[in-house]
């Protein structure tokens, strides 16, 4: 059985982080996000391999995963020749297939049983099965609605308050069968949300839904991408490296603090990165692989990526630093503040978001 991950977008809500870094490969804390992913596949013995299907920067994920060895499971490439969209996409990836195959958004983390999730979709016999998940506020999303027995009735484009009649929104998680890709257009555009579904409604075909009310959440924004973090070292999700038994500290073996600097946790430092005497890293602060705090400086609520550099009284709260950034002697990149690769902040400056 073959997954296809849905990889290919630009991750343009996550600029300039991923001008130069694929989302599949945008690090929580030391690790590309798409192993998460594939950690939860590998859960399923099913599955054999994991089809990636990518459009944005290829080459840089396939350098990260290669043939799939070191992630533990058969990994094949799988490159748009322009965007397809989602139903273009997955046609153009399971031209071949012939058994049911699991469809995962690229932007999407989350604990669900997929095991119980493709029971769900054989026993009911399914042409397709959809994961929903429930959301506070219904109005702000595309909302499904299904019958007592799990059958999709019809799709809610961001409906007005009247019209609200259910909670369940499109989690980005399916089990389909690739008999009904004929009707998906060959090396067209095409989207599965807005056509490929609503053809197995208007056909009376099986069409089932599986609610997940656990764990769930699209990384693809800055504060989406933060709560991740903050989710992780807070046990809401539970993984490396907070996973149970761990401290409120996560230290790589070789990380260097100096007398006189504090670290308040939840913190993770990973390996190589120097903490200057007199520096302070206070809660949720994620410091990449070869930062360097200088003396006296705050970190704060931060992400910064790997080869990081904060000067001399300096202080970096609430903000997401791409790779390589520079963070010059008493300045200050307040909230919300996100800078790409190799910024550099002067001395004495201040930058917000």
């Amino acid at each position: 059985m073959k997954a296809i991950l849905l990889a290919g977008g630009k991750g343009t809500r996550l600029r300039p982080l991923t001008l130069h870094t694929p989302k599949p490969i945008v690090p929580i804390f030391q690790r590309p996000f798409l192993h998460y992913q594939i950690d939860l596949l590998k859960q399923v013995p099913d599955i054999d391999e994991v089809i990636l299907s990518l459009n944005y920067q290829p080459r840089r994920i396939e350098e990260v995963f290669g043939d799939g060895s070191d992630a533990g499971i058969k990994i094949r490439y799988v490159v748009e020749p322009s965007p397809l969209g989602t139903g273009g996409a997955i046609r153009y990836a399971g031209e071949s297939l012939t058994d049911s195959v699991v469809v995962f958004n690229g932007d999407v983390l989350t604990q669900i049983d997929l095991a119980a999730v493709l029971r769900l979709h054989r026993e009911r016999r399914a042409k397709a099965t959809i994961v929903l998940t429930p959301v506070d506020n219904p109005s702000a999303y595309g909302l499904v609605e299904t019958d007592a027995d799990g059958n999709i009735r019809r799709f809610l484009e961001k409906p007005k308050e009247d019209e609200i009649t259910c909670d369940t929104i499109n989690a980005g998680i399916y089990v389909l069968e690739p008999d009904t890709f004929d009707r998906i257009p060959k090396d067209t555009a095409w989207s599965i949300e807005r056509s490929y579904f609503p053809s197995l409604v208007e056909r009376g075909e099986t069409f089932v839904a599986f609610t997940y009310r656990g764990y769930w959440i699209d990384i693809g924004t800055p504060e989406k991408y933060v709560q991740v973090h903050r989710d992780i070292m807070e046990g809401r999700y539970v993984a490396p490296p907070f996973a149970a038994g761990t401290g409120p500290v996560s230290l790589a073996p070789d990380v260097r603090v100096e007398d006189g600097a504090t670290i308040e946790g939840p913190a993770f430092l990973d390996e190589g990165t120097v903490v200057k005497a007199g520096a302070r890293i206070g809660p949720y602060t994620v410091l990449g692989r070869q930062c360097h705090i200088e003396e006296e400086a705050r970190v704060r609520g931060s992400i910064v990526w790997a080869n990081g550099r904060i000067g001399r009284e300096a202080v970096v709260e609430d903000a997401i630093l791409g790779r390589h950034c520079h963070v010059g002697r008493a300045a200050t990149v307040g909230a919300g503040a996100v800078l790409g690769d190799k910024s550099v902040v002067t001395d004495w400056s201040r930058t917000r978001g």
